[in-house]
């Protein structure tokens, strides 16, 4: 496994893994690697990709008042996951590589960005798509993996591609979750042992949600939703939101069908977390 520090270096090394015909994978993270990152790591390793991992944790994305300071960071953790992991290459810049002094160039997805979680992060999905479009000129890849978990992103990701014309495959992965149900996400590690449990009411709500759906057969999104915030009231936490919504564009919707989800946010004291089920 290589590990490359510039974007000269992470270039030359995707070049030469073209020329040998080989097709590159991307796994855009910002660290404190888990379970969902691995899995987008083998699912570029299944396609038969040379795999490239990145680990930046981007400060364009952190509004003034949320934790980028304080977001979990163990670089020989992860270089030790990645090694047994077997990727091909990890590429680490450092703050001044990826935005050297005057860097003013931002990249936005109006309309798409301006809900939900672009309305609770004013600039998040900026910062987000900025430092993806950076990446995926650096690195160049035939195809770069995203999770569902962060739904909206990788919908504002995939909209981005094509209208930026990238020829880029954006290949979305199933959310992976903890044994209890939690799903995988690096702040899962904030939560005390009380918080986890308050925590797990967005995804039991979620899961109700789908047996709902595919087992009773109700589609009426109102319903569901409503039965989804009594469960969450449950607990003492504070949710954000949860609706349904189409996926193309993450309009509110009235019935569940192919192509939508329902998505949701939480606040369990000072850790937000975000969660969702996708009918794709």
């Amino acid at each position: 496994m290589e590990i490359l520090k510039t974007k000269r270096e992470i270039r030359a090394v995707v070049k030469k893994a073209k020329e040998s015909k080989r097709r590159i994978g991307f796994v855009p993270t910002m660290g404190y690697l888990h379970k969902g990152h691995l899995a987008l790591i083998q699912n570029s390793m299944e396609d038969g990709c040379f795999t490239v991992v990145s680990i930046f944790v981007n400060p364009l994305q952190f509004g003034p008042s949320e934790d980028f300071q304080r977001y979990p960071r163990d670089i020989e953790r992860d270089i030790s996951i990645l090694e047994k992991a077997k990727v091909d290459a990890v590429f680490l810049p450092s703050d001044d590589e990826m935005y050297p002094a005057g860097h003013l160039t931002v990249v936005s997805v109006p309309n798409l960005s301006g809900k939900f979680e672009g309305a609770i992060r004013p600039g998040h999905f900026t910062g987000v798509c900025t430092i993806v479009a950076k990446l995926f000129n650096i690195v160049q890849p035939h195809r770069a993996y995203f999770g569902w978990k962060d739904a909206q992103q990788l919908v504002v990701i995939r909209r981005m591609v094509k209208d930026l014309d990238f020829d880029i495959s954006v290949i979305g992965v199933q959310t992976v979750r903890e044994p209890d149900g939690l799903a995988a996400s690096s702040r899962n590690v904030y939560l005390s042992e009380d918080q986890r449990r308050r925590a797990l009411v967005l995804s039991r709500a979620l899961q109700e949600i789908r047996q709902m759906v595919e087992y009773n057969k109700i589609i009426d999104a109102e319903v569901l939703i409503s039965r989804g915030r009594e469960i969450i009231k449950s607990e003492q936490v504070e949710l954000q939101y949860l609706e349904a919504v189409e996926l193309e564009n993450f309009e509110i919707i009235k019935n569940i069908r192919k192509n939508t989800g329902i998505i949701g946010a939480i606040k369990v004291d000072k850790v937000r977390l975000i969660d969702n089920i996708i009918w794709d």
